[in-house]
């Protein structure tokens, strides 16, 4: 345990000192929430709903970035300069090691959904019940899980300007289609119905149900878990054949 802690601790560390978190992770979602919100003319008959449903598509899309991309990006370049190979020699063991990602992360995860709760508090005055800002806290948390797995699938390329092209086309593309950055409404019919079977969708209507008052469909739940198995699955297949070459 004391070791979990520790290896936990130093990827914090990394993370807060880590560009792309910065930039990717705070900075981009709040800038896109107060220029859809304050900026930008949507048009919405209702702008405190708007103003707390954006709130929670630029928290998902917060948190889906992070680990798509922080955790990927980083196993690539741990592996490019010799720091896997190193580790293999210590008694640390690989479940600690990345036990110790998959908590830094999550408490990341946590620290990023108070900043933009809070960003969207200040802005625009959001106010939810405290149900409904801990129901969708924990909800985000749960359901950043899948894209932690596709996290540890990027992170087996060898290659880090590789890893980090398609992590971002993921990244972008997942959260276009998944309605994030708008409603999934206006887009051309093929669009949504590819964009309601991605797990970014899913991500993101969990949280626009419960500040509705309502709670996430089993449908969402069940394709999240179906997404996490599958990544999980896919890296482990590919690291087990990495490892026989």
């Amino acid at each position: 345990m004391l070791m979990l802690l520790a290896q936990s601790r130093v990827e914090m560390l990394r993370m807060s000192r880590n560009v792309y978190f910065i930039f990717w992770s705070l900075m981009m979602p709040v800038a896109f929430y107060f220029l859809y919100t304050r900026i930008f003319n949507t048009g919405t008959t209702d702008p405190e709903q708007w103003n707390a449903h954006y709130l929670m598509s630029m928290t998902c899309f917060s948190i889906m970035g992070s680990s798509i991309m922080t955790l990927g990006i980083r196993l690539v370049q741990e592996r490019a300069q010799g720091w896997v190979a190193y580790l293999q020699v210590t008694p640390l063991p690989n479940s600690i090691y990345f036990g110790g990602k998959m908590v830094g992360q999550t408490i990341m995860h946590l620290f990023s959904i108070i900043v933009i709760f809070t960003a969207g508090f200040l802005i625009n005055g959001v106010s939810l019940p405290p149900a409904q800002w801990i129901g969708s806290a924990l909800w985000i948390l749960a359901g950043s899980l899948p894209f932690l797995a596709l996290g540890t699938c990027i992170g087996t390329f060898r290659r880090v300007d590789t890893a980090s092209g398609l992590s971002n086309a993921l990244y972008l593309s997942l959260a276009l289609l998944g309605g994030m950055w708008m409603p999934l409404d206006i887009m051309p019919s093929w669009l949504r119905q590819m964009g309601n079977w991605l797990p970014s969708h899913s991500f993101g209507n969990g949280a626009w149900v419960i500040i509705a008052g309502g709670v996430p469909a089993l449908r969402d739940i069940l394709l999240l878990a179906a997404y996490l198995v599958g990544f999980m699955l896919l890296s482990t297949y590919i690291r087990n054949k990495q490892r026989e070459a």
